[in-house]
């Protein structure tokens, strides 16, 4: 089992990878359960259906009693009308701000309960128990929020978790396609921190299907380079934002199909594909890297056809949205080179040519 050290302001929490994590919740967070005075699981259920008793069990090894609170999975559930059921739970099963809450299932339902978690009487404490691949960026850094028909992650907060237990057993079970949705994350963190990093993953062609083992080194690098920056810019307001390469235009995909149709991984790594189209224009990316980076997607079973399900117009109105956006102009992050991004204002007539530019890309390049 692997650990590192999220530090943030006047707060530090661990991050726990590998196998049987949850028998810590028995030994170095037995003081932090034994402080509460009551806990409960906000539960993907598709996860729930699968896992829930390993958490479970491992809660009662521990000698403590929990109350579970089902919900939707994927982003379904970060819907408002599932975040005022959850606040409901609580009340009705007694929780008070001495309460502590877990968070049991993939990005979303982290997203969620981090949110519920930051709000319900003016903050509790909360656990991260991801499940999926993809959640290796979203349970560390303390962003909660959950989605508006008008965009995604619009209404949330920033709520550190007090801890991340991330368990490689349940990795046993996750489809190809949510072990390729994580690992375009993965590959993200390797685009915005380290070339070597970032050829030795462009080499691979079993994303999904990965070994356990080298899944679970992966995953520290990338979670490293997460809490190295989260520790520099807590609240997003310089650097953070460097997270969100492939994210302006792959976000935009994600809210026009509607969330959910679409994985977050699929959409972020559409997104890349158009960011370094922008990169080659705007930075020193070398021309003909788009290309490689399209042939890798294909090869490892990442599609590009939602590309062509929208007209310009509609992601642009998604686009104009997005949180880096200011004053009605698009922000993008680019990298000037694989390893150092930086935040390029981009106009709507440029995002337009390079949005056809894509599209003949993609055909002509045999992609979809």
């Amino acid at each position: 089992m692997d650990k590192l050290t999220v530090s943030v302001r006047d707060q530090q929490y661990d991050v726990h990878v590998g196998s049987k994590t949850y028998d810590l919740f028995s030994t170095e967070y037995a003081e932090l359960l034994n402080g509460t005075d009551k806990i409960g699981i906000i539960a993907d259920a598709h996860v729930a259906e699968l896992h829930l008793p390993l958490l479970q069990d491992a809660l009662i090894r521990s000698g403590r009693e929990v109350s579970v609170k089902i919900v939707p999975g994927g982003e379904s559930c970060k819907v408002p009308q599932v975040y005022v059921d959850c606040q409901s739970f609580l009340l009705t099963e007694g929780f008070t701000r001495n309460s502590l809450l877990i968070a049991f299932g993939g990005g979303a339902c982290g997203d969620l309960t981090g949110f519920v978690a930051a709000t319900f009487m003016r903050g509790i404490r909360f656990i991260q128990c991801p499940t999926t691949v993809l959640a290796h960026d979203s349970a560390v850094g303390g962003k909660t929020a959950i989605n508006m028909p008008e965009g995604k992650n619009m209404v949330g907060s920033f709520h550190q978790p007090s801890a991340v237990l991330f368990d490689t057993d349940v990795f046993k079970t996750l489809p190809a396609a949510e072990m390729r949705s994580g690992l375009a994350e993965l590959i993200k963190h390797a685009f915005i921190s380290d070339a070597k990093w970032t050829e030795q993953l462009l080499e691979k062609d079993q994303f999904s299907a990965p070994s356990i083992p080298w899944l679970q080194k992966e995953l520290l690098q990338g979670i490293k380079v997460k809490a190295a920056i989260v520790g520099e810019d807590e609240f997003e307001n310089s650097t953070r934002k460097f997270l969100n390469f492939g994210h302006t235009f792959g976000h935009a995909v994600e809210a026009a199909s509607g969330f959910g149709s679409l994985s977050h991984g699929e959409c972020v790594m559409i997104g890349m594909g158009y960011a370094f189209l922008l990169s080659e224009k705007y930075g020193e990316i070398p021309e003909g890297f788009t290309d490689r980076y399209l042939h890798f997607a294909k090869k490892n079973g990442y599609t590009f056809a939602p590309v062509f399900s929208y007209s310009f117009e509609e992601l642009l109105s998604y686009m104009q949205k997005d949180k880096k956006a200011s004053f009605g102009k698009m922000n993008f992050v680019l990298l000037k080179k694989i390893g150092e991004p930086f935040v390029k204002e981009i106009s709507s007539d440029d995002c337009r040519l390079a949005f056809a530019e894509f599209k003949e890309k993609l055909e002509s390049e045999g992609i979809v």
